[in-house]
């Protein structure tokens, strides 16, 4: 199923397989449409290395017990051919001028956490 004009539905599915509740797919519309903005900006593909997440897949990953992956709120991407500090640095720049709405940003080694709450988090994995 198509969300956008460049993620689909299963981009964002939990990685073991569990069906995402009615109340996570509204908020997964909402995420992709702000990962949407992103891949326009970008002009360069985004895997999604994680969204929605299970409870039970996310304690398996040793994933924090109140994630916004939980909600499906939140992504882990990479974007083609950047570094996650530049991708952070890019949406930083496009949270400041009201391009995105992103509350949560976490800088990591090998990919960039971005979520949709609705106040700012900031850190380093």
């Amino acid at each position: 199923m198509k969300l956008t004009e460049h993620f689909s539905k299963s981009e964002f599915d939990c990685n073991d397989g569990s069906e995402m509740p009615a109340e996570v797919f509204l908020n997964i519309e909402k995420l992709a449409k702000q990962l949407e903005v992103l891949r326009v900006f970008f002009d360069k593909s985004i895997t999604i290395n994680s969204g929605y997440r299970s409870p039970k897949y996310n304690e398996h990953i040793g994933g924090a017990t109140k994630s916004q992956h939980l909600l499906g709120t939140a992504t882990d991407i990479v974007v083609e051919g950047m570094k996650p500090s530049e991708v952070a640095d890019a949406v930083e720049a496009l949270i400041r001028i009201g391009a995105v709405n992103f509350g949560g940003l976490g800088r990591y080694a090998t990919f960039t956490h971005l979520d949709i709450r609705s106040h700012r988090a900031r850190w380093n994995g």
